[in-house]
């Protein structure tokens, strides 16, 4: 789908002309909140249960989820999202799954991943790591990892919506600024810049930087 311009106004074009199916591409920023917080718990609350994982080894294993995460969200942005296959459906797909957050990024409605995304890829990512981890190491990974998802999605839709102070706030908000409206082909990392400047996707060299 042709890119027209970009809309700085909360609100967003219509998708479907089924209002069924137009009901699950907007989210309130509450839902991801309401559905995993109670997920982290339970995984928490699971990694106490297990003998063999002992503080410091549940701790580690947090941590390395939390960390999962944030190659996890890059890897996604980058090659998932940003991925615009040639055909028409490709190009629909795309602007359905990505491409309207790009020309409609105050759409309040639209800024936290839609649970019909996040469950499937929730039960994937499970599975998949429990496949390497086994069943008594996952919980704790699984806690962090999710952590860090709900973090993205919070912080995502609080760069677009809310005004906070402090260096690292306004460092996380310029850094996915950059992405929207000067270079969307760089600036992939949302709750943490750090694989864009690990793999080079960051602004430092950028002529648009100034």
């Amino acid at each position: 789908m042709e890119k027209l311009f970009v809309s700085n106004k909360n609100e967003s074009v219509r998708m479907f002309k089924s209002n069924f199916l137009e009901l699950f591409t907007k989210v309130h920023w509450s839902v991801p909140l309401i559905l995993y917080v109670p997920v982290v718990g339970y995984f928490l609350y699971q990694s106490y249960l297990v003998p063999e994982v002992t503080l410091i080894k549940g701790t580690g294993l947090f941590l390395f989820g939390l960390f999962m995460w944030t190659i996890t969200e890059y890897v996604l942005h980058r090659y998932i999202f940003h991925y615009e296959p040639d055909s028409e459906f490709g190009q629909w797909l795309h602007f359905v799954f990505h491409g309207v957050h790009h020309d409609y990024p105050n759409d309040s409605n639209r800024l936290v991943m839609p649970p019909l995304v996040s469950i499937p890829l929730a039960f994937f990512f499970f599975y998949s790591f429990s496949f390497f981890l086994g069943s008594e190491l996952i919980a704790p990974f699984f806690a962090g990892f999710v952590l860090g998802y709900l973090a993205y999605d919070m912080l995502h839709y609080a760069i677009h919506h809310a005004n906070f102070n402090g260096r690292l706030w306004m460092k996380l908000k310029t850094h996915h600024l950059k992405h929207h409206f000067k270079e969307p082909n760089k600036g992939f990392g949302v709750s943490t810049p750090i694989w864009d400047w690990v793999i080079g996707t960051d602004f430092k060299n950028s002529k648009k930087n100034n």
